[in-house]
Parts: structure tokens; sequence; C-alpha cells
């Protein structure tokens, strides 16, 4: 048996971190200006959109123990439809901006939600040959779902006949022949592909998963049911796990023991189109592509500029190799992001740049993360802990080195403030404190957007002060440029997984292992499909508004900034609005083009 190091995994930091002067045990200054909170004027629509919120949540918290049912889809689309029906009766005045904001925004969601719920059927749809039994499932999880009184010896009948189906459908599968392109089989159904098969792997184990939370809600408590079903169950619960093993193998080529492969799925043209809708992007993927490949021109000139400067002339992946060799010894990584988050913190205040909470600098945590998260999160993640990649004994020694090499000290100077202050731990601390109704509306625009800005006002204002510092910020202005890229061509069927890692090393040059841990994360993770593409974005949207606001001498930095965490979670488009006092019209539709014409 392993033994852990005590501190291994999780330092608490807040002594160090806390503000100079407050120990820790001592009583600190009062955390606000108590009159500023009483005096702070909410939405007149925060309690509408608050409702919604809580309706919705509770809804979902009901219909969480089924994945996937027809009922479950009906009730969904009448709670929308009721509410899209209130929402086009509900009037603000004219003159009210967040009242008038927060309309615009809840009718969005509600129009993005009907959309996301017909998207859902449609996916679910493709698979369901491949799952002839769901329905079978679904009906003993409404036993529980409808609180209908149970039947052991009816139950028990139930998942026999489960096995039997469940054990029929991996004997059809395995007599079918597989082709990995598009088609149909023998009996008229679209041939499986990697994409389907997985997207059935996915639904099938949420169905195993919920039916052995509802088998154990019974288990033990009645005796009958359990005198009943015990057996039948585990054999249905056997039949499903080896349907999910052929499914693995057959049609998604992925072997028992093996790592998961690459597949993602895909929304093609129209899903993202509905999606640029709700983050209020008018512009069309072909345009944000070619954004990304002006900011990538931008970066190669500057990355050109610090090869020189560090005697490597042009060649500017030999300049990059050399600034990966700089890291620190295994174990100094937490000393190292301590320093450069307080570095960070230090540069904002010498400027007053934006209002910096006492707290939020006490507060915040690290954690290191494990081998197996670093498969999937090769770098850092961020808010109120930051969650560090660095090697650990249990890696292959390529595994350590690749580590250390894509976590080297000038990469992490320039995203330690990113996932901290001012980044994703200085946007949640506010966002909890201020019009935190909107998290409902939270968008990667906003929340991923804010943190990258950040990254190039910094660059702006001379925060990088070494040609290694420059190379390190600019690897991720082009990693972020190249996410605009491969992730919207893959969503359009114009890039694979494997093109995408290999776009990654030779564009950016990524080391081979995080750039599929990033391609990984991006495709087979929980992000939406415009993720990795709001980063840079979102941060040209701000910086925009930046540009305009405080370099035309309407607002200082510090007003800026605060402005726009108080506003809270919302796309850039709303933010504009609120900046400028505007009041959005109930008809809205974007069209701040904030780029220009890219084409």
């Amino acid at each position: 048996m392993k033994t852990h190091r005590p501190g291994r995994f999780l330092w608490t930091l807040a002594a160090v971190a806390a503000a100079p002067g407050t120990a820790m045990g001592q009583a600190s200054a009062p955390a606000a200006d108590l009159e500023d909170i009483a005096d702070f004027e909410e939405s007149s629509l925060a309690q509408v959109v608050e409702r919604f919120s809580s309706d919705l949540g509770v809804l979902e918290r009901r219909w969480g123990d089924i994945p996937y049912s027809a009922a479950r889809q009906e009730r969904m689309r009448d709670f929308l439809a009721g509410w899209a029906k209130e929402l086009d009766a509900l009037r603000v005045a004219s003159d009210d901006v967040d009242g008038s904001i927060d309309l615009v925004l809840l009718g969005s969601e509600v129009r993005y939600r009907q959309e996301l719920l017909a998207r859902e059927g449609r996916m679910v749809a493709e698979v369901l040959p491949l799952l002839p039994f769901a329905d079978d499932i679904v009906a003993l999880l409404d036993i529980r779902h409808s609180r209908k009184e149970v039947d052991g010896q009816a139950i028990a009948g139930s998942l026999a006949a489960l096995a039997e189906a469940v054990d029929a459908a991996d004997r059809a599968l395995r007599s079918r022949a597989t082709a990995g392109g598009a088609g149909e089989d023998g009996d008229g159904q679209p041939t499986p592909t990697p994409i389907t098969g997985l997207r059935a792997v996915r639904l099938l184990q949420s169905y195993q998963s919920a039916l052995g939370t509802w088998y154990r809600h019974y288990e033990g408590y009645d005796p009958l049911f359990t005198w009943w079903a015990q057996q039948p169950y585990g054999e249905a619960d056997d039949a499903l796990g080896r349907y999910l093993l052929t499914l693995r193998e057959r049609i998604v080529g992925w072997p028992e023991g093996a790592e998961e492969p690459i597949v993602g799925d895909p929304i093609g043209r129209d899903g993202m189109e509905a999606d640029l809708i709700y983050d209020m992007i008018p512009y069309t993927p072909e345009e944000l592509i070619t954004i990304a490949e002006r900011e990538f021109e931008w970066c190669d000139a500057r990355m050109l500029e610090a090869s020189r400067d560090l005697g490597y002339g042009d060649d500017w992946r030999a300049a990059l190799e050399h600034v990966k060799t700089l890291h620190v010894e295994p174990g100094r990584q937490p000393e190292l992001i301590v320093d450069l988050a307080q570095e960070a913190v230090d540069f904002l205040e010498e400027r007053d740049l934006v209002t910096l909470p006492p707290l939020a600098n006490e507060v915040w945590r690290l954690e290191m993360m494990s081998p197996e998260r670093q498969r999937v999160a090769p770098f850092f993640l961020g808010g109120e802990v930051i969650r560090v990649s660095f090697p650990t004994d249990e890696m292959t020694h390529d595994e350590k080195r690749m580590s250390m090499r894509g976590n080297n000290i000038h990469f992490a100077r320039a995203t330690v403030h990113h996932e901290l202050i001012p980044g994703h731990h200085l946007q949640g601390f506010m966002t909890d404190r201020y019009n935190s109704h909107r998290n409902l509306f939270r968008t990667p625009f906003w929340g991923e957007g804010w943190a990258l800005y950040w990254e190039m006002r910094l660059w702006d204002m001379g925060f990088p002060s070494t040609p290694e510092d420059r190379i390190g910020m600019l690897f991720w202005r082009m990693h972020r440029a190249a996410r605009i890229i491969f992730s919207l061509s893959f969503h359009l069927g114009e890039m694979t997984p494997d093109e995408a890692i290999a776009f990654l090393v030779e564009r950016v040059g990524h080391e081979p292992a995080n750039a599929t841990a990033e391609v990984r994360r991006s495709f087979n993770g929980n992000y939406s499909p415009l993720y990795q593409a709001a980063y840079m974005l979102g941060g040209l949207q701000i910086r925009t508004l930046q540009e305009q606001l405080v370099g035309g001498g309407e607002m200082t930095e510090r007003e800026f900034h605060d402005t726009i965490l108080q506003g809270g979670r919302m796309p850039i488009e709303m933010v504009r609005a609120r900046l400028l006092g505007e009041a959005p019209s109930r008809d809205f539709r974007a069209a701040w083009r904030f780029y220009g014409d890219p084409m």
C-alpha cells in the first residue's frame, strides 16, 4: 500500500497569501464597506431570474434519476414553453438598463435551452437503435420516480426480461459487420460510427448507473423485493456490462483496459450557429477562424522578436525549447506559484487597475493534480483553488519530462494570474457577491475571456520583463488562437482529433503528451463546443471595450474593470450595453462586430 506524504496534494496558503499585516488567527479589517453593500442597486428582474433558476434546478434534480426519457423531454419542453409565454408578456421600463439586459438574457436562455433539448433528442434518437432495451430500463426507473408501490415478483420478471433483451442486442451487434463510415446496415439502420458508438456507451453507462441506484433504494429495506429481485438484477447488470464492452470494442475501437480514444461529437454548422447566437457573437465560424489566423500572425512576429533577443535569430522553436528547460526542481512548483501569484497582485495594486478585496487574496488555496487528471488537464486549472500540474513519482520518465517542460517557470508566470487574481478566482469571488443571479447566464466568453483579456492587458503594460517571459506569454496566446482554429474546424467536420494534436505540436510547439491531453479535454470532456474558442474571442471583445472607454478617457482602468466584475456573468455584448448605459430592446439580436470585418 502506498502512503502519501503530508501536504502532497493540498497546500493551504491562506497564511502565505494573506494581505500584508494580516496574520492567521488574528482579526482582520472589515472585508467590505457595508454602506456600499446596502446601496448596491439590484436589477429589477433579479427575482425573476432567480425564480427561473430555482424552478429549473428543482426540475432537473427531480428528473436527475432518469438519464433520458420521452417523459422527461416533454416535461422540460412544457416548462420552457410556459416561461417563454410569460416572458413575452413581461415589460420593463425603457430606461431600465439592468432590467432590460436581464429580460434579453432570460429570453435567450429559454430559447437556447429549447434548442439544446431538441438537439439532445436528435442525438439520442441516432443511438437508440443500439439500445433497443432503453425503454425497459426507463420503465423500471419510473416506478421510484413516480412514487409507485413496488411489486417484487413483477420487478424480477422485468429484470429477467431486460437481461434477455440486452443479451439479444449483444448477439445482434456481434454478428453485424461494422464499418467506420456512414451508410446503412442490412436492417436499414445507419451504420454505427465511433461517434455514435461512444455516445451510446455514455448513455448506457448512465442508464446502468441509474439502475444500480434504483435497485439499492429498495435492496435490504424491502425484504420481499430483495428476495425476488436480487438474482435477476445481478444478471441484468452483468448483461449491461458485457454489452458495454461489445459497444466499446466493436464500434468505438476501445478495448478493455485501454485509454479512452479521442472521438468527440461534432455538432455541425447548424449547432454552431445556434451556439453563436446564444453567446451573441455575430460572426460566422469561417470569420472567427480568420480572426484567429490574424492573431497568430501577430504572435509569430512577436515570437521572432523575442527569439532574436535571446540570440536564436529566426529559429523561434529553438528559443521556445530553451524556455521549456527553465523549470523548477521536482517538489518546488508550489513555492513558485505562491511567488508568481503575489507578483501579479503587486503589479495590479501598484497601478490601481482593479479593486482587490484583501479577503480574496487571503483565501485562495493550491492543490496538486494527480497523474490521472494531468492526462486530461496537463496545465493549471483555477478559481478559489488553483490546481497545478507537475510531475509525481508515479509518472513514467517521459511523462515527468513533458510535465516539467510544459509547466516551466515562464509558462507558469503567464498563467497563474489567469487562474487566480485578476483571473478566475477574483471573478468567482466577485460574482458570488454582485449580481449573482446572472450566474445562470455564465458563458466562457465572459469567464475565460476575462482571464485571457488580462493576459493581453498585462502584456501591453510591460508585465513580461524578459524575452523568456515574452515567449511564455506568446506561447499561450498562440495556444488560444490555435484553440479557435482546431475546435471550430472539428465541429465543422474539417479537422480530426489526430490532426488537431499535430496542429498543436507543429504550429504552437506543444509537447506531444500535452497536445493530446488538450485535445482530449476539448472533445471528450464536458466543455461546450465554443468553449475553447471563447478564450481569445472573449478577451478580444473586452479589449475592444477597454480601448474605447478607458483609452477614450470615459472611465479609469479601475472603474472599467470593477464595473465588469460587479455586473455579473453574461455575454460580452450585454457587458457593453451595461458599460454604455444602453438598454437593449426586447427583440435584441447581436450586431456588435468587435473585430471589424476580418475577411
